[in-house]
């Protein structure tokens, strides 16, 4: 027997449909909270990992764990590591993306791209290839002294620890290197030439002529005076038994084993599982579901249409010989290059000085970044093997600015018709303003801070290049043809990465390919050619990433019309943090599809 039509009213005051409908909303919420939490919980377990397993990035991130520790790099510590990868990935899988909401959707969208690499590493042995033409662990373990803080004695102390570690971790990087050797993962032989200069650079018959002890020069007032003289007494004895024998074995190692057997061949395809590992880095450096084929045809195409521009621009010159002779005007006449390294120093901070003041027609004031910037010459030590110029992210705790490093090595190798077009890609608004806008972010995850993708912010620093264009920069021809041939230069690095890695190139033949259609200096295109061959598939990740962004801009200009603001569009591209390139257009779509919704 039912209740009577008013009781029915006062229990169930709205029809059973539209109760039902409430019922079926309450469960959703809990299920996204549930999908929510376990995401969160996911990137929580993966960050304390990260930091546990990297002391070097704990410090370098303000923590104090392992202040006193370096990575273990032996095998049972790759292991180990690998371990504990594929137990999150299968936390991943659990995990059901759509019912996320959107910030937590590119939260697993960086963790899914990290964790996938971090698994592909390990599975293709990339871990026995610890250097790079220009970069590697003993480089890395150079910039210790601007890493680590230096607040009392106890600091320190870390400090000296670390260093008399560096024998045995020069130790573990050897035994890598040598299953390398025997598995014929190495670097190839001919683009080791010269390499000892990484290391030599710091066998100096001073300790106190070295990197090393520059925190030894002056003291917190926190360190007692007393203190002060045994500390640096210390420092000397540690830096030349520990850190200079550590630079010794390797240097030893180096010419001894590792050049000589090294391998013979240029491409990454030539090693045992290479060709996978390297269609697996043209999908990872440019996140996008590309081959290597469609990358080398995409390059192609922007070869020609930028060609098209530098001929236009060269015929606007007055030039009346080829593009051949006009490429050696350029780089042997002395109105093109600097003086003194001072001279080009100074020259980048007034181009990075006029940028900071036109910013405000790019972006929203309210989004620019408090974090400032300096200027300053590439390390001696790494000068001769070192590209152009290079952005160094400030760390997070806030105790040291980014950096926008200049190399004056060679200084006739170094035209200043290029300097604006690298100035905005390494400085404003290119890396620094993406470093600094991210690092200030409040609602990014630690982890999700931490991730970097070179097709995100390499292509965004090479768009920036071209944002010059729209504040008055490139006023002079010849800047412009500067612009030009770096946007010439990132084309061909499509054309070359996957002719060197994928279609069998020579080393020739990639440093022919870029002297023909860049006024790039000599030097810089055999550093360049080294460096792709050093470093497989990140040279992609510049134009694939600029194409991306442009055509996202455009598609924004086309559907917004008037509403088009492109200070809104770049806190749409740069207010989330590194992301994936498929990311980055799922979260452009959404923001037009809003706008368009607003009316």
């Amino acid at each position: 027997m039912g209740l009577p039509a008013k009781h029915k009213e006062r229990i169930f005051p709205l029809p059973h449909k539209e109760l039902v409908t409430m019922w079926w909303v309450l469960i959703a919420c809990l299920g996204l909270q549930a999908e929510t939490d376990s995401l969160r919980a996911l990137l929580d377990a993966v960050w304390a990992f990260r930091l546990r397993e990297d002391p070097l990035l704990a410090t370098y991130q303000g923590f104090s764990e392992g202040a006193d520790r370096l990575p273990g790099r032996r095998p049972e510590d790759v292991a180990r590591r690998h371990h504990q990868i594929e137990h999150f990935w299968n936390r991943l899988q659990r995990i059901d993306r759509p019912r996320l909401a959107p910030q937590d959707r590119i939260s697993y969208d960086v963790l899914r791209h990290w964790l996938e690499n971090e698994r592909a590493e390990y599975r293709f042995g990339a871990y026995r290839i610890p250097i790079t033409s220009d970069d590697g662990f003993h480089i890395a373990f150079a910039r210790l002294p601007s890493w680590m803080p230096f607040r009392n004695e106890q600091d320190y102390q870390n400090y000296l620890a670390r260093l008399r570690a560096f024998p045995d971790w020069v130790r573990q990087h050897i035994a890598l290197m040598r299953e390398g050797l025997r598995t014929g993962w190495t670097l190839p032989e001919a683009i080791l030439t010269g390499y000892e200069i990484t290391i030599e650079g710091h066998l100096r018959p001073d300790p106190e002529e070295t990197v090393f002890f520059a925190p030894f020069r002056r003291f917190p007032p926190s360190v007692p005076v007393e203190r002060r003289s045994l500390l640096q007494e210390e420092a000397r004895r540690v830096i030349r038994d520990s850190v200079q024998y550590g630079y010794r074995l390797f240097l030893e190692f180096f010419t001894r084993e590792y050049r000589p057997g090294a391998r013979k061949t240029i491409g990454i395809s030539a090693v045992p599982g290479g060709r996978e590992y390297y269609e697996h880095l043209v999908r990872y450096y440019t996140t996008l579901a590309l081959s290597p084929e469609e990358v080398h045809r995409i390059g192609l195409q922007e070869v020609r249409r930028i060609r098209a521009a530098m001929d236009s621009l060269m015929r606007s010159t007055g030039f009346r010989g080829t593009l051949a002779e006009f490429l050696e005007f350029l780089r042997t006449d002395p109105r093109f290059y600097a003086r003194s390294p001072e001279e080009l120093l100074k020259e980048a901070a007034w181009i990075a000085k006029q940028m900071d003041g036109r910013l405000p027609r790019l972006f929203h004031v309210r989004s620019l970044p408090r974090l400032p910037y300096g200027i300053a010459p590439v390390p001696e030590y790494l000068a001769p093997r070192y590209t152009g110029g290079r952005y160094i992210p400030a760390p997070p705790d806030g105790t040291e600015a980014g950096y926008y490093w200049v190399n004056p090595y060679p200084l006739d190798g170094r035209p200043l018709y290029v300097l604006e077009a690298l100035t905005l890609h390494e400085a404003v608004p290119g890396h620094h303003l993406q470093y600094a806008i991210r690092q200030e972010l409040e609602n990014l995850h630690p982890f999700v801070r931490s991730v970097s993708f070179s097709a995100f912010g390499e292509g965004w620093a090479l768009y920036a290049e071209r944002l010059g264009k729209e504040v008055g920069f490139y006023t002079d021809p010849y800047r412009e043809f500067g612009r030009l041939t770096y946007e010439m230069w990132r084309a061909c690095r499509l054309v070359v990465d996957t002719g060197l890695h994928a279609m069998g190139w020579t080393r020739e033949e990639a440093i022919a390919f870029l002297a023909e259609h860049t006024a790039l200096s000599r030097h810089e295109i055999q550093t360049e050619v080294d460096r792709y061959i050093a470093w497989p598939g990140q040279a992609l990740a510049y134009k694939i990433g600029e194409l991306t962004i442009l055509r996202l801009r455009h598609r924004a200009e086309t559907e917004l019309g008037s509403r088009f603001d492109v200070r809104d569009f770049h806190d749409v591209v740069l207010r989330a943090g590194s992301i994936p390139l498929s990311t980055l257009e799922e979260r452009v779509m959404e923001w037009i599809s809003a706008r368009k919704a607003s009316g």
